[in-house]
Protein backbone atom coordinates (compact mmCIF):
# COMPACT_ATOMS: atom_id res chain seq x y z
CA UNK A 1 0.00 0.00 0.00
CA UNK A 2 2.17 2.82 -1.29
CA UNK A 3 2.03 6.23 0.28
CA UNK A 4 4.05 8.35 -2.10
CA UNK A 5 4.61 12.08 -1.72
CA UNK A 6 3.45 14.70 -4.14
CA UNK A 7 4.00 18.43 -4.28
CA UNK A 8 3.19 20.53 -1.26
CA UNK A 9 0.25 22.93 -1.44
CA UNK A 10 1.09 26.62 -1.53
CA UNK A 11 -0.04 28.87 1.30
CA UNK A 12 -2.15 31.85 0.27
CA UNK A 13 -1.30 34.95 2.29
CA UNK A 14 -3.90 37.40 1.03
CA UNK A 15 -6.98 36.07 2.80
CA UNK A 16 -6.69 34.57 6.30
CA UNK A 17 -9.68 32.38 5.55
CA UNK A 18 -8.12 31.00 2.36
CA UNK A 19 -5.69 28.17 3.00
CA UNK A 20 -4.56 26.47 -0.18
CA UNK A 21 -4.50 26.87 -3.89
CA UNK A 22 -3.84 23.90 -6.11
CA UNK A 23 -5.17 22.69 -9.45
CA UNK A 24 -6.72 26.10 -9.89
CA UNK A 25 -9.15 25.75 -6.99
CA UNK A 26 -9.19 27.91 -3.89
CA UNK A 27 -10.25 26.16 -0.68
CA UNK A 28 -11.81 28.16 2.13
CA UNK A 29 -10.51 27.59 5.61
CA UNK A 30 -12.95 26.33 8.21
CA UNK A 31 -11.17 26.12 11.60
CA UNK A 32 -14.07 24.26 13.20
CA UNK A 33 -13.72 21.48 10.61
CA UNK A 34 -9.94 21.46 10.55
CA UNK A 35 -9.97 21.15 14.36
CA UNK A 36 -6.86 22.90 15.38
CA UNK A 37 -4.36 22.21 12.60
CA UNK A 38 -3.64 25.91 12.33
CA UNK A 39 -0.82 27.39 14.30
CA UNK A 40 0.08 24.50 16.59
CA UNK A 41 3.73 23.99 17.41
CA UNK A 42 4.81 21.36 19.96
CA UNK A 43 7.38 23.75 21.40
CA UNK A 44 5.42 27.00 21.24
CA UNK A 45 2.02 28.16 20.09
CA UNK A 46 2.42 29.77 16.71
CA UNK A 47 0.52 32.37 14.73
CA UNK A 48 -3.14 31.25 14.68
CA UNK A 49 -3.40 32.40 11.08
CA UNK A 50 -0.59 30.15 9.87
CA UNK A 51 -1.37 26.73 8.44
CA UNK A 52 1.29 24.17 9.28
CA UNK A 53 2.48 22.34 6.18
CA UNK A 54 1.66 18.73 5.46
CA UNK A 55 4.65 16.41 5.45
CA UNK A 56 5.33 15.42 1.85
CA UNK A 57 1.95 15.37 0.14
CA UNK A 58 0.57 12.02 -0.85
CA UNK A 59 -0.26 9.46 1.75
CA UNK A 60 -3.08 7.18 2.66
CA UNK A 61 -5.34 7.87 -0.30
CA UNK A 62 -2.56 8.11 -2.84
CA UNK A 63 -3.62 11.61 -3.93
CA UNK A 64 -2.29 14.71 -2.18
CA UNK A 65 -5.16 16.92 -3.33
CA UNK A 66 -7.84 14.47 -2.25
CA UNK A 67 -6.15 14.03 1.11
CA UNK A 68 -5.88 17.75 1.75
CA UNK A 69 -9.67 17.81 1.56
CA UNK A 70 -10.07 14.97 4.10
CA UNK A 71 -10.59 17.25 7.08
CA UNK A 72 -12.12 15.88 10.25
CA UNK A 73 -15.36 17.72 9.51
CA UNK A 74 -15.64 16.21 6.05
CA UNK A 75 -14.92 12.74 7.41
CA UNK A 76 -17.76 13.21 9.91
CA UNK A 77 -20.02 14.51 7.16
CA UNK A 78 -19.19 11.51 4.95
CA UNK A 79 -20.26 9.05 7.65
CA UNK A 80 -23.24 11.06 8.90
CA UNK A 81 -25.73 8.76 7.16
CA UNK A 82 -24.03 5.56 8.38
CA UNK A 83 -25.48 3.53 11.22
CA UNK A 84 -21.96 3.00 12.63
CA UNK A 85 -20.07 6.27 13.08
CA UNK A 86 -16.40 6.24 14.02
CA UNK A 87 -15.47 9.89 14.67
CA UNK A 88 -17.57 10.11 17.81
CA UNK A 89 -15.10 10.23 20.73
CA UNK A 90 -14.87 13.28 22.96
CA UNK A 91 -11.60 14.00 24.73
CA UNK A 92 -13.11 12.58 27.92
CA UNK A 93 -13.82 9.25 26.21
CA UNK A 94 -10.35 9.26 24.71
CA UNK A 95 -8.96 9.92 28.19
CA UNK A 96 -10.83 6.84 29.40
CA UNK A 97 -9.14 4.78 26.68
CA UNK A 98 -5.74 6.18 27.68
CA UNK A 99 -6.36 5.49 31.37
CA UNK A 100 -7.33 1.90 30.57
CA UNK A 101 -4.26 1.46 28.36
CA UNK A 102 -1.74 2.84 30.86
CA UNK A 103 -3.29 2.20 34.29
CA UNK A 104 -2.88 -1.55 34.14
CA UNK A 105 -1.31 -4.59 35.77
CA UNK A 106 2.18 -3.40 34.78
CA UNK A 107 2.03 -0.88 37.65
CA UNK A 108 2.59 -3.79 40.01
CA UNK A 109 6.01 -4.47 38.50
CA UNK A 110 7.35 -1.04 39.54
CA UNK A 111 8.29 -2.26 43.05
CA UNK A 112 10.52 -4.87 41.40
CA UNK A 113 12.16 -2.23 39.18
CA UNK A 114 12.79 0.00 42.20
CA UNK A 115 14.32 -2.95 44.07
CA UNK A 116 16.90 -3.37 41.29
CA UNK A 117 17.55 0.27 40.42
CA UNK A 118 17.25 1.68 43.93
CA UNK A 119 14.37 3.90 45.04
CA UNK A 120 15.84 7.29 44.08
CA UNK A 121 17.09 6.37 40.56
CA UNK A 122 13.85 4.45 39.99
CA UNK A 123 11.68 7.46 40.84
CA UNK A 124 13.84 9.78 38.73
CA UNK A 125 13.61 7.45 35.72
CA UNK A 126 9.83 7.23 36.21
CA UNK A 127 9.45 11.03 35.93
CA UNK A 128 11.95 11.40 33.06
CA UNK A 129 10.36 8.59 31.03
CA UNK A 130 6.89 10.07 31.57
CA UNK A 131 8.11 13.49 30.36
CA UNK A 132 9.71 12.00 27.23
CA UNK A 133 6.60 9.99 26.38
CA UNK A 134 4.42 13.08 26.91
CA UNK A 135 6.61 15.12 24.55
CA UNK A 136 6.75 12.46 21.83
CA UNK A 137 2.99 11.95 22.11
CA UNK A 138 2.45 15.67 21.50
CA UNK A 139 4.69 15.44 18.43
CA UNK A 140 2.63 12.47 17.23
CA UNK A 141 -0.57 14.44 17.82
CA UNK A 142 0.72 17.41 15.84
CA UNK A 143 1.51 15.09 12.92
CA UNK A 144 -1.99 13.62 13.04
CA UNK A 145 -3.51 17.11 13.00
CA UNK A 146 -1.65 17.84 9.77
CA UNK A 147 -2.81 14.52 8.31
CA UNK A 148 -6.38 13.78 9.48
CA UNK A 149 -6.57 10.93 6.94
CA UNK A 150 -4.14 8.86 9.05
CA UNK A 151 -5.97 5.82 10.44
CA UNK A 152 -3.22 4.14 12.46
CA UNK A 153 0.51 4.07 13.11
CA UNK A 154 1.15 2.11 9.90
CA UNK A 155 -0.12 4.96 7.70
CA UNK A 156 1.91 7.38 9.77
CA UNK A 157 5.10 5.30 9.62
CA UNK A 158 5.24 5.26 5.86
CA UNK A 159 4.71 9.00 5.67
CA UNK A 160 7.62 9.56 8.06
CA UNK A 161 10.03 7.56 5.91
CA UNK A 162 9.37 9.28 2.59
CA UNK A 163 6.60 7.03 1.33
CA UNK A 164 8.64 3.83 1.01
CA UNK A 165 6.22 0.95 0.65
CA UNK A 166 8.41 -1.50 2.53
CA UNK A 167 8.19 0.76 5.60
CA UNK A 168 4.40 0.38 5.59
CA UNK A 169 4.72 -3.40 5.47
CA UNK A 170 7.42 -3.47 8.14
CA UNK A 171 5.35 -1.22 10.41
CA UNK A 172 2.27 -3.35 9.79
CA UNK A 173 4.13 -6.55 10.78
CA UNK A 174 5.44 -4.91 13.97
CA UNK A 175 1.98 -3.51 14.70
CA UNK A 176 0.17 -6.86 14.38
CA UNK A 177 2.85 -8.83 16.23
CA UNK A 178 2.99 -6.29 19.05
CA UNK A 179 -0.78 -6.36 19.51
CA UNK A 180 -1.03 -10.16 19.26
CA UNK A 181 1.71 -10.71 21.84
CA UNK A 182 0.01 -8.31 24.24
CA UNK A 183 -3.23 -10.27 23.71
CA UNK A 184 -1.31 -13.47 24.49
CA UNK A 185 0.11 -11.92 27.65
CA UNK A 186 -3.42 -11.19 28.88
CA UNK A 187 -4.54 -14.73 28.08
CA UNK A 188 -1.75 -16.03 30.33
CA UNK A 189 -2.35 -13.39 33.01
CA UNK A 190 -6.05 -14.25 33.07
CA UNK A 191 -5.13 -17.90 33.56
CA UNK A 192 -2.76 -16.83 36.36
CA UNK A 193 -5.62 -15.01 38.08
CA UNK A 194 -8.01 -17.97 37.77
CA UNK A 195 -5.33 -20.33 39.10
CA UNK A 196 -4.72 -18.00 42.04
CA UNK A 197 -8.39 -17.69 42.92
CA UNK A 198 -9.25 -21.41 42.56
CA UNK A 199 -6.01 -22.92 43.82
CA UNK A 200 -5.43 -24.49 40.40
CA UNK A 201 -8.73 -26.31 40.15
CA UNK A 202 -8.47 -26.66 36.35
CA UNK A 203 -5.62 -27.26 33.93
CA UNK A 204 -3.97 -23.95 33.04
CA UNK A 205 -4.69 -24.56 29.34
CA UNK A 206 -8.40 -24.68 30.18
CA UNK A 207 -8.21 -21.39 32.06
CA UNK A 208 -6.35 -19.84 29.10
CA UNK A 209 -9.07 -21.06 26.72
CA UNK A 210 -11.79 -19.59 28.97
CA UNK A 211 -9.96 -16.28 29.04
CA UNK A 212 -9.63 -16.32 25.24
CA UNK A 213 -13.37 -16.77 24.72
CA UNK A 214 -14.28 -14.05 27.24
CA UNK A 215 -11.91 -11.51 25.70
CA UNK A 216 -13.10 -12.32 22.16
CA UNK A 217 -16.70 -11.59 23.17
CA UNK A 218 -15.70 -8.33 24.85
CA UNK A 219 -13.77 -7.29 21.72
CA UNK A 220 -16.85 -7.24 19.49
CA UNK A 221 -17.81 -3.51 19.79
CA UNK A 222 -16.62 -1.77 16.64
CA UNK A 223 -16.05 1.80 17.82
CA UNK A 224 -13.79 3.31 20.47
CA UNK A 225 -16.79 5.32 21.62
CA UNK A 226 -18.39 2.08 22.84
CA UNK A 227 -15.13 0.64 24.18
CA UNK A 228 -14.54 3.82 26.19
CA UNK A 229 -17.36 2.78 28.53
CA UNK A 230 -15.58 -0.50 29.26
CA UNK A 231 -12.33 1.46 29.55
CA UNK A 232 -13.76 3.63 32.31
CA UNK A 233 -14.71 0.58 34.34
CA UNK A 234 -11.31 -0.99 33.71
CA UNK A 235 -9.33 2.08 34.83
CA UNK A 236 -11.47 2.58 37.94
CA UNK A 237 -11.13 -1.01 39.15
CA UNK A 238 -7.39 -1.04 38.40
CA UNK A 239 -6.96 2.08 40.53
CA UNK A 240 -8.81 0.38 43.39
CA UNK A 241 -6.71 -2.77 42.92
CA UNK A 242 -3.29 -1.10 43.17
CA UNK A 243 -4.50 1.16 45.98
CA UNK A 244 -5.63 -1.89 47.96
CA UNK A 245 -2.29 -3.60 47.30
CA UNK A 246 -0.42 -0.62 48.75
CA UNK A 247 -2.78 -0.42 51.75
CA UNK A 248 -2.57 -4.15 52.44
CA UNK A 249 1.24 -4.04 52.24
CA UNK A 250 1.19 -1.33 54.90
CA UNK A 251 -1.33 -3.20 57.08
CA UNK A 252 0.77 -6.38 56.97
CA UNK A 253 3.90 -4.47 57.83
CA UNK A 254 7.41 -5.56 56.96
CA UNK A 255 7.10 -8.84 58.88
CA UNK A 256 3.90 -9.86 57.09
CA UNK A 257 5.45 -9.98 53.63
CA UNK A 258 5.15 -13.29 51.79
CA UNK A 259 8.25 -15.40 52.41
CA UNK A 260 9.44 -13.35 55.39
CA UNK A 261 11.90 -15.21 57.61
CA UNK A 262 13.81 -13.58 60.43
CA UNK A 263 16.81 -15.90 60.12
CA UNK A 264 17.60 -18.66 57.68
CA UNK A 265 20.45 -21.15 57.72
CA UNK A 266 20.05 -21.63 53.97
CA UNK A 267 21.92 -18.84 52.14
CA UNK A 268 19.66 -19.26 49.09
CA UNK A 269 16.54 -18.43 51.13
CA UNK A 270 15.88 -14.67 51.70
CA UNK A 271 15.76 -13.66 55.36
CA UNK A 272 15.83 -10.66 57.62
CA UNK A 273 13.85 -7.42 57.58
CA UNK A 274 12.86 -6.20 54.09
CA UNK A 275 15.79 -4.27 52.67
CA UNK A 276 15.00 -0.97 50.94
CA UNK A 277 17.80 0.34 48.72
CA UNK A 278 18.18 4.02 47.95
CA UNK A 279 20.67 3.26 45.16
CA UNK A 280 21.39 0.00 43.28
CA UNK A 281 23.05 -2.76 45.28
CA UNK A 282 26.73 -3.38 44.69
CA UNK A 283 27.18 -6.01 42.01
CA UNK A 284 23.94 -5.27 40.15
CA UNK A 285 24.55 -6.55 36.63
CA UNK A 286 24.04 -4.54 33.46
CA UNK A 287 21.38 -6.99 32.26
CA UNK A 288 19.39 -6.76 35.51
CA UNK A 289 19.63 -2.97 35.69
CA UNK A 290 18.68 -2.52 32.06
CA UNK A 291 15.78 -4.95 32.35
CA UNK A 292 14.42 -2.98 35.31
CA UNK A 293 14.73 0.30 33.39
CA UNK A 294 13.09 -1.18 30.30
CA UNK A 295 10.27 -2.48 32.49
CA UNK A 296 9.51 1.12 33.50
CA UNK A 297 9.84 2.36 29.93
CA UNK A 298 7.56 -0.28 28.42
CA UNK A 299 4.81 0.60 30.89
CA UNK A 300 4.81 4.22 29.70
CA UNK A 301 5.24 3.53 25.98
CA UNK A 302 1.82 3.26 24.37
CA UNK A 303 2.08 5.60 21.40
CA UNK A 304 1.31 2.72 19.03
CA UNK A 305 -2.40 3.17 19.84
CA UNK A 306 -2.58 6.97 19.79
CA UNK A 307 -3.04 7.54 16.01
CA UNK A 308 -5.97 5.11 16.09
CA UNK A 309 -7.52 6.96 19.05
CA UNK A 310 -7.05 10.37 17.42
CA UNK A 311 -8.60 9.04 14.19
CA UNK A 312 -11.90 8.53 16.03
CA UNK A 313 -12.05 11.84 17.90
CA UNK A 314 -14.67 14.44 17.05
CA UNK A 315 -12.19 17.18 17.82
CA UNK A 316 -8.57 15.98 17.73
CA UNK A 317 -7.40 19.41 18.91
CA UNK A 318 -8.62 18.40 22.39
CA UNK A 319 -6.33 15.37 22.56
CA UNK A 320 -3.68 17.07 24.79
CA UNK A 321 -6.31 17.41 27.54
CA UNK A 322 -6.57 13.62 27.69
CA UNK A 323 -2.80 13.25 27.36
CA UNK A 324 -1.96 15.60 30.22
CA UNK A 325 -4.57 13.95 32.46
CA UNK A 326 -3.14 10.47 31.99
CA UNK A 327 0.50 11.62 32.32
CA UNK A 328 -0.11 13.37 35.65
CA UNK A 329 -2.06 10.36 36.94
CA UNK A 330 0.67 7.96 35.78
CA UNK A 331 3.50 9.78 37.53
CA UNK A 332 1.59 10.06 40.81
CA UNK A 333 0.15 6.54 40.84
CA UNK A 334 3.19 4.66 39.51
CA UNK A 335 5.56 6.44 41.89
CA UNK A 336 3.41 6.19 45.01
CA UNK A 337 2.30 2.58 44.57
CA UNK A 338 5.75 1.44 43.50
CA UNK A 339 7.50 3.18 46.40
CA UNK A 340 4.99 2.20 49.10
CA UNK A 341 4.82 -1.47 48.14
CA UNK A 342 8.60 -1.64 47.78
CA UNK A 343 9.11 0.00 51.17
CA UNK A 344 7.14 -2.81 52.85
CA UNK A 345 8.20 -5.80 50.74
CA UNK A 346 11.84 -4.87 50.26
CA UNK A 347 14.37 -6.26 47.84
CA UNK A 348 14.46 -9.85 49.10
CA UNK A 349 10.75 -10.66 49.00
CA UNK A 350 9.68 -8.72 45.96
CA UNK A 351 7.69 -10.39 43.19
CA UNK A 352 6.33 -9.20 39.85
CA UNK A 353 3.44 -8.55 39.88
CA UNK A 354 3.71 -7.37 43.47
CA UNK A 355 0.43 -9.01 44.51
CA UNK A 356 2.53 -12.11 45.15
CA UNK A 357 4.47 -10.21 47.84
CA UNK A 358 1.37 -9.93 50.04
CA UNK A 359 1.62 -12.53 52.79
CA UNK A 360 -2.08 -12.74 53.62
CA UNK A 361 -3.83 -14.92 50.97
CA UNK A 362 -7.10 -13.03 51.47
CA UNK A 363 -5.41 -9.66 50.90
CA UNK A 364 -3.72 -11.01 47.79
CA UNK A 365 -6.91 -12.41 46.30
CA UNK A 366 -9.01 -9.34 47.10
CA UNK A 367 -6.49 -6.89 45.60
CA UNK A 368 -5.87 -9.09 42.56
CA UNK A 369 -9.61 -9.56 41.97
CA UNK A 370 -10.14 -5.86 41.32
CA UNK A 371 -7.70 -6.24 38.43
CA UNK A 372 -10.14 -8.47 36.49
CA UNK A 373 -11.53 -5.71 34.21
CA UNK A 374 -8.08 -4.62 33.03
CA UNK A 375 -6.95 -8.24 32.54
CA UNK A 376 -9.80 -8.47 30.05
CA UNK A 377 -9.96 -4.96 28.61
CA UNK A 378 -6.33 -4.29 27.73
CA UNK A 379 -6.18 -7.39 25.55
CA UNK A 380 -9.53 -6.32 24.07
CA UNK A 381 -8.14 -2.90 23.22
CA UNK A 382 -5.15 -4.25 21.32
CA UNK A 383 -7.31 -6.85 19.56
CA UNK A 384 -9.55 -4.00 18.42
CA UNK A 385 -6.54 -2.09 17.06
CA UNK A 386 -5.50 -5.08 14.94
CA UNK A 387 -9.05 -5.84 13.81
CA UNK A 388 -9.79 -2.29 12.66
CA UNK A 389 -6.42 -2.15 10.86
CA UNK A 390 -7.45 -5.17 8.77
CA UNK A 391 -11.18 -4.48 8.60
CA UNK A 392 -10.85 -0.87 7.40
CA UNK A 393 -8.55 -1.89 4.58
CA UNK A 394 -10.79 -4.73 3.46
CA UNK A 395 -14.02 -2.70 3.51
CA UNK A 396 -12.97 0.91 2.92
CA UNK A 397 -15.50 2.55 0.61
CA UNK A 398 -18.13 -0.17 1.09
CA UNK A 399 -21.36 -0.10 3.07
CA UNK A 400 -20.06 -2.87 5.32
CA UNK A 401 -17.65 -0.53 7.08
CA UNK A 402 -20.22 1.91 8.40
CA UNK A 403 -23.42 -0.12 8.56
CA UNK A 404 -24.85 -3.19 10.28
CA UNK A 405 -24.50 -5.88 7.62
CA UNK A 406 -24.11 -9.62 7.98
CA UNK A 407 -20.88 -9.56 5.98
CA UNK A 408 -19.52 -6.66 8.01
CA UNK A 409 -20.24 -8.16 11.42
CA UNK A 410 -19.21 -11.68 10.41
CA UNK A 411 -15.91 -10.37 9.05
CA UNK A 412 -15.28 -8.25 12.15
CA UNK A 413 -15.98 -11.17 14.49
CA UNK A 414 -13.91 -13.50 12.31
CA UNK A 415 -10.89 -11.19 12.25
CA UNK A 416 -11.05 -10.83 16.03
CA UNK A 417 -11.40 -14.59 16.41
CA UNK A 418 -8.27 -15.22 14.36
CA UNK A 419 -6.22 -12.73 16.42
CA UNK A 420 -7.34 -14.33 19.68
CA UNK A 421 -6.68 -17.88 18.47
CA UNK A 422 -3.18 -16.83 17.40
CA UNK A 423 -2.63 -15.11 20.76
CA UNK A 424 -3.72 -18.26 22.61
CA UNK A 425 -1.46 -20.52 20.54
CA UNK A 426 1.58 -18.25 20.81
CA UNK A 427 1.17 -17.85 24.55
CA UNK A 428 0.87 -21.61 25.09
CA UNK A 429 3.47 -22.85 22.60
CA UNK A 430 6.42 -20.60 23.49
CA UNK A 431 7.85 -21.70 26.86
CA UNK A 432 9.74 -18.44 27.41
CA UNK A 433 6.82 -16.24 26.45
CA UNK A 434 7.43 -13.49 29.05
CA UNK A 435 11.04 -13.09 27.97
CA UNK A 436 10.03 -13.19 24.32
CA UNK A 437 7.53 -10.41 25.05
CA UNK A 438 10.40 -8.33 26.45
CA UNK A 439 12.39 -9.06 23.30
CA UNK A 440 9.52 -7.96 21.06
CA UNK A 441 9.11 -4.81 23.14
CA UNK A 442 12.80 -3.97 22.68
CA UNK A 443 12.46 -4.42 18.93
CA UNK A 444 9.14 -2.60 18.48
CA UNK A 445 8.87 -0.01 21.26
CA UNK A 446 12.19 1.47 20.20
CA UNK A 447 10.41 2.60 17.02
CA UNK A 448 6.88 3.21 18.31
CA UNK A 449 8.10 4.91 21.47
CA UNK A 450 10.99 7.05 20.28
CA UNK A 451 12.52 6.73 16.79
CA UNK A 452 9.30 7.44 14.88
CA UNK A 453 8.57 10.64 16.78
CA UNK A 454 12.07 12.03 16.52
CA UNK A 455 11.72 11.53 12.76
CA UNK A 456 8.25 13.14 12.85
CA UNK A 457 9.66 16.25 14.49
CA UNK A 458 12.37 16.64 11.83
CA UNK A 459 9.94 16.01 8.95
CA UNK A 460 7.42 18.56 10.23
CA UNK A 461 9.96 21.30 10.90
CA UNK A 462 11.51 20.79 7.48
CA UNK A 463 8.05 21.02 5.90
CA UNK A 464 7.35 24.27 7.79
CA UNK A 465 10.67 26.07 7.37
CA UNK A 466 12.51 24.34 4.53
CA UNK A 467 16.14 23.15 4.40
CA UNK A 468 18.30 24.40 7.24
CA UNK A 469 15.23 24.97 9.40
CA UNK A 470 17.20 24.43 12.61
CA UNK A 471 19.24 27.57 11.91
CA UNK A 472 16.16 29.66 11.12
CA UNK A 473 14.42 29.12 14.44
CA UNK A 474 17.18 30.33 16.76
CA UNK A 475 17.55 28.65 20.12
CA UNK A 476 14.25 26.78 19.70
CA UNK A 477 15.55 25.14 16.54
CA UNK A 478 18.82 24.09 18.16
CA UNK A 479 17.09 22.90 21.33
CA UNK A 480 14.48 20.94 19.36
CA UNK A 481 17.15 19.36 17.19
CA UNK A 482 19.26 18.29 20.17
CA UNK A 483 16.27 16.90 22.09
CA UNK A 484 14.99 14.84 19.18
CA UNK A 485 18.43 13.49 18.34
CA UNK A 486 18.56 12.28 21.96
CA UNK A 487 15.09 10.74 21.57
CA UNK A 488 16.21 8.82 18.48
CA UNK A 489 19.39 7.69 20.27
CA UNK A 490 17.29 6.43 23.21
CA UNK A 491 15.25 4.40 20.72
CA UNK A 492 18.42 2.98 19.16
CA UNK A 493 19.74 2.15 22.65
CA UNK A 494 16.55 0.24 23.43
CA UNK A 495 16.76 -1.51 20.07
CA UNK A 496 20.34 -2.70 20.64
CA UNK A 497 21.03 -2.93 24.37
CA UNK A 498 17.43 -3.83 25.17
CA UNK A 499 17.46 -6.64 22.63
CA UNK A 500 20.76 -7.89 24.06
CA UNK A 501 19.38 -7.89 27.62
CA UNK A 502 16.24 -9.75 26.54
CA UNK A 503 18.18 -12.40 24.61
CA UNK A 504 20.60 -12.80 27.51
CA UNK A 505 17.64 -13.32 29.86
CA UNK A 506 16.31 -16.09 27.61
CA UNK A 507 19.75 -17.76 27.52
CA UNK A 508 20.08 -17.60 31.31
CA UNK A 509 16.57 -19.02 31.68
CA UNK A 510 17.47 -22.02 29.57
CA UNK A 511 20.70 -22.54 31.50
CA UNK A 512 18.74 -22.52 34.77
CA UNK A 513 16.04 -24.82 33.33
CA UNK A 514 13.49 -22.15 34.28
CA UNK A 515 11.18 -22.68 31.31
CA UNK A 516 8.35 -25.17 31.18
CA UNK A 517 6.97 -26.97 28.17
CA UNK A 518 4.39 -26.08 25.56
CA UNK A 519 0.68 -26.42 26.43
CA UNK A 520 1.45 -27.24 30.03
CA UNK A 521 -1.12 -27.70 32.81
CA UNK A 522 1.33 -26.50 35.47
CA UNK A 523 -0.01 -24.02 38.00
CA UNK A 524 1.08 -20.44 37.17
CA UNK A 525 -0.86 -18.82 40.03
CA UNK A 526 0.65 -16.36 42.49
Amino acid sequence: MALGFGKKANVVEANPNTITQDRGATHMRDPTLETGVYGYDTEKQGDPGRKLSRVGGTGVLGDSDAESEMSVGKQMEAESMNSIKYRTCSWQKTAALLFAEYICLAIMSFPYSYSVLGLVPGLILTVVTAALVLYTSLVLWEFCLRHPEVRDVCDLGQMLFYGWEWVWWATAVMFILNNTFIQGLHVLTGAKYLNTMTNHSVCTIGFSAIMTVITWICSLPRTFDTLSKLATVSAFFTFISVLLAAIFAGVEGKTGTAGYTLNSSDPTVPSGAPLVLIVPAAGTTFVNGLSAFLNISYTFIGQIALPSFIAEMKNPADFPKALWAITIAEVILFSLVGAVVYAYTGTQYNTAPAFGSLGNPVYKKVAFSFMIPTLIFLGVLYASLSARFIFFRLFEGTRHKGNHTVIGWASWAGILGVTWILAFIIAEVIPFFSDLLSLMSSLFDSFFGFIFWGMAYFRMREADYGPGWYTKRGIRGLWGTALNVVIILIGLFMLTAGTYASVESIVLGYEAAAFGGAFTCDNNGL
